[in-house]
């Protein structure tokens, strides 16, 4: 057992969570920036940042819909990981207080997490982009595996709660955020490259207040040099991480 981690997590009073999309790759979903990542190669001719863009969903939202069918309106098919599953135990034990997550799988609520944050919003639900009216994941993702583009009654099309390149991330999420981690006395990061702004600034505000840092991920980051503790492999962090709740579940 890792000591210096079993000090960290059972001593922490305010530890605050980010966690990317390495997290979910122990699911089976690919991550975007990895060795395997979909932003590696284009789809169809198109590279993904453009199909990700508010301007081109505007402009042909069928494209979006039609990429995003394999890659986000399969959902149900995924369960959580051990990491995953690990945090939401964590929550439990009433060590991790908030998790931010730059994810839009809905796993880490799936595994039980309550207080989840989606940084980059949610396809939980679809607003229309002329009315306004909503519609759930579960309304909308049988009519996009079925190659539709989801209309709403005014003629308008609907859009998941996602943030797409062009669109603004919710400020007052963001500003919680970076409270809730300049408050910490502990972030833990996981599964994220640190790359993508202004997500990837929030863990910066713990080191700069004092609090201690733990990186979890298989590919170094801006911010290894801040943290005190720093591990490769995300399955093996999360074995790790059960195993010293267990030791301190059979102390207590």
């Amino acid at each position: 057992m890792n000591r210096e981690l079993r000090d960290l997590l059972l001593n922490s009073r305010r530890l605050v969570v980010l966690t990317g999309a390495g997290v979910s790759t122990l699911s089976g979903i690919r991550d975007f920036r990895g060795r395997n990542g979909v932003y590696n190669e284009p789809w169809h001719g198109y590279q993904v940042e453009e199909i990700l863009s508010i301007d081109c969903f505007d402009r042909d939202p069928a494209l979006f819909y039609e990429w995003a069918k394999e890659f986000v309106y399969r959902l149900e098919d995924f369960e959580p990981s051990a990491a995953h599953l690990a945090l939401a135990r964590l929550e439990r034990a009433g060590i991790l207080k908030s998790l931010y997550t730059q994810n839009i799988d809905l796993l880490h609520t799936k595994a039980g997490s309550r207080r989840v944050f989606e940084l980059h919003g949610s396809p939980a639900n679809h607003r229309c982009r002329r009315c306004g009216a909503t519609r759930s994941y579960g309304e909308v993702a049988p009519l996009v595996r079925a190659g539709e583009v989801p209309r709403c009654p005014c003629g308008g099309v609907f859009k998941p709660d996602i943030v797409f390149y062009g669109e603004n991330l919710d400020g007052t999420l963001l500003e919680r955020g970076w409270e809730e981690f300049r408050n910490a006395d502990a972030a833990l990061v996981m599964g994220s490259s640190l790359t993508v702004h202004p997500a990837a600034g929030l863990p910066e505000q713990t080191a700069r207040a004092g609090g201690k840092l733990v990186i979890v991920n298989d590919r170094p980051t801006p911010l290894d040099r801040c943290a005190a503790l720093h591990f490769d492999d995300l399955a093996e962090f999360a074995a790790l991480t059960e195993e010293i709740l267990d030791s301190a579940a059979e102390e207590s």
